[in-house]
């Protein structure tokens, strides 16, 4: 099936989206009536313009690009950004449920939508000059612009401080050099926010527009994971930067981790959000699939998993809502995000695996999520900080010692 045929294919079937939130001890409750409004609206739109195409998009490797203006009119895009950028002037608490709906949807999806607003729009608008800011946020907020965020290396990943792209200042612009990869969004995007070593060894940003002379965005092929996200790489060959697009308002490498904490916020509810999914899709089977003459979720060891999936989500579903007060108090430290982030990703994990058992062989086909969210999970059981990195960054916190250096 071509691409084209997969996509008219998806738009003659309706949406077979059934999804019903888990809410077990009430969490509902600690949320306003605008976070609810906000929860609602992306979930609509999840349902309606990504649950009826997701399966053939990945099975196709088809990132539909269209889909960034519609992030960009539904408020997707930099939503914790004051309104005069052109973002939503929210809460995290709603930026976390705006990721966990999304990703609900697809892992992929969320990140186009996390990278643009947590690794693209939030450094020009906490680092950038008010020039920066008026330029690019608006485009980037309406997705008349997308964005992508330029940090691993090929030979640096878990160690960016190790990172050899450069730049030097040749008088009246600056010269970049050197490459990214594994970088969301790379081959589509209009803006790259671009961190490398200056002369004399400082971590600097710089914003890098496409149709700079020495700049191109190779994208990368054949990935089991993440399929309806484009990926690829940063190539940088004497790209001449001009000075103003220096992001001035901080230097060394503090300035990406603080970007990466925001992001790995989004995805500790993004990550529950396709935990719910494979719960959800799971619930629904146990009551419908009939052996030995009865329902399968009549035998314990069915409940048994639903039961510890219900669990393990309500504890994340608790530990982000606290953390997003914590956010919105500026009180969350990076350890506290690299805990939710992990808790997430691994009870994400652990559950589409689960649920996919009570499916049987039906779960592997793409009449039911989990085996998409399980290869998605993969991807961000890695990204934005490993499962094991962000052990050691709570092992730091705990004892004092960085095992890491």
């Amino acid at each position: 099936m071509t691409t084209n045929t997969a996509k008219e294919e998806a738009k003659r079937k309706p949406s077979n989206d059934l999804f019903e939130s888990p809410d077990f001890y009430q969490i509902d409750d600690l949320l306003t009536e605008e976070h609810k409004l906000i929860r609602g609206s992306i979930r609509d739109f999840v349902k309606k313009e990504i649950s009826p195409y997701i399966e053939d998009w990945c099975q196709n490797a088809h990132f539909p690009y269209e889909i960034v203006k519609k992030f960009g009119d539904i408020g997707a895009f930099g939503p914790t950004i004051p309104q005069e950028y052109g973002g939503g002037g929210l809460d995290y608490i709603s930026y976390g449920l705006i990721m966990q709906e999304v990703e609900r949807g697809d892992s992929g999806m969320r990140s186009t939508a996390s990278v643009q607003g947590s690794l693209v729009m939030y450094p020009i608008y906490k680092f950038g000059s008010e020039e920066q800011r008026k330029k690019y946020l608006p485009k980037l907020a309406s997705g008349e612009w997308l964005g992508c965020f330029g940090l691993t290396e090929p030979d640096h990943g878990s160690n960016p401080s190790g990172m050899v792209t450069n730049f030097k200042d040749m008088g009246d612009h600056y010269l970049l050099n050197g490459a990214k990869m594994w970088i969301s969004n790379s081959p589509k995007a209009d803006v790259a926010v671009v961190w490398a070593k200056n002369e004399e060894g400082r971590i600097h940003g710089l914003i890098v527009e496409r149709g700079m002379e020495g700049f191109s965005t190779p994208e990368t092929h054949g990935k089991w994971s993440l399929r309806a996200s484009c990926t690829g790489e940063l190539v940088f060959d004497n790209v001449k930067v001009p000075k103003e697009n220096l992001l001035p308002g901080k230097s060394g490498l503090g300035a990406p981790m603080m970007c990466l904490d925001s992001a790995r916020y989004g995805i500790a509810w993004g990550a529950i959000g396709a935990a719910m999914d494979c719960y959800d899709s799971a619930r629904r089977y146990s009551k419908e699939r009939i052996q030995f003459d009865k329902p399968i979720g009549s035998f314990q060891l069915v409940q048994k998993k639903l039961s510890e999936m219900l669990t393990e989500i309500t504890k994340a579903q608790l530990l982000n809502w606290k953390l997003g007060k914590m956010m919105d108090e500026g009180k969350a430290t990076t350890a506290q995000i690299s805990m939710a982030k992990r808790n997430s990703v691994e009870t994400a994990l652990n559950i589409a695996r689960e649920a996919r058992q009570i499916h049987g062989g039906m779960g592997i086909t793409g009449e039911y999520p989990m085996m998409r969210h399980m290869m998605n999970l993969e991807s961000v059981v890695t990204y934005e900080g490993t499962h094991d990195i962000h052990l050691l960054i709570l092992g730091a916190e705990i004892t004092g010692i960085p095992a890491f250096k």
